[in-house]
């Protein structure tokens, strides 16, 4: 797989196998392959608690909230939730560069778990203090983002976005799940080309 096939895989996905497991290994290699990514100032804040114990993993599932767009759906029925999760902190003395850093160690969790057979969601709509009192972070980090990971149950499918049409993802009766995304020609604006001497 090169790098295009794993970001075109790397999708948001919501629904798992649940019962499929995913080992803590698997876990702690994707945590060391996020703290080998750039970090502004070289800081390095992000912290991270891993799990796949259905218990914890039921705790962080309640403070989670799923797929905005998606009104008529709460989230994934029980049997088709994440059986893993990592959770991203933040140093609060260094929230400014932990809001930049944590946006390039999700992306490269995501692009490991894809590699690693896996799929996933990154959520960022969180009740943080039930999550950071149900974890027991430590008073000096804060919650920044939760990492849902699992074997996926659904397909993704990416479109390109149509004119007029809206950027909303959306389910088909077959519970496909559509993306729309714009086409190169419009989020490509400029091009600046060197002039060769003659």
């Amino acid at each position: 797989m090169n790098i295009y096939e794993m970001v075109a895989r790397s999708r948001s996905y919501r629904r798992f196998y649940e019962n499929y497991k995913v080992s803590m290994e698997t876990l702690t290699s994707l945590v060391d392959l996020s703290r080998l990514t750039p970090s502004a100032a070289n800081l390095q804040p992000l912290r991270y608690i891993i799990s796949n114990d259905p218990v914890t993993n039921g705790s962080i599932f309640e403070t989670l909230t799923w797929a905005a767009y998606l009104k008529d759906w709460p989230g994934p029925s029980e049997g088709e939730r994440p059986s893993a999760y990592i959770v991203i902190l933040g140093e609060k003395k260094h929230s400014k560069t932990a809001a930049w850093d944590m946006g390039i160690a999700a992306q490269t969790i995501m692009l490991g778990a894809t590699e690693a057979g896996l799929g996933g969601c990154i959520v960022g709509s969180i009740k943080k203090e039930a999550l950071s009192e149900a974890l027991q972070v430590p008073d000096e980090l804060e919650v920044l983002l939760v990492l849902a990971l699992g074997k996926p149950k659904e397909m993704v499918l990416l479109e390109t976005l149509k004119p007029g049409q809206d950027i909303k993802y959306w389910r088909d009766s077959r519970k496909v799940h559509h993306v729309p995304k714009r086409p190169l020609e419009e989020v490509l604006i400029k091009s600046f080309e060197r002039q060769e001497e003659q």
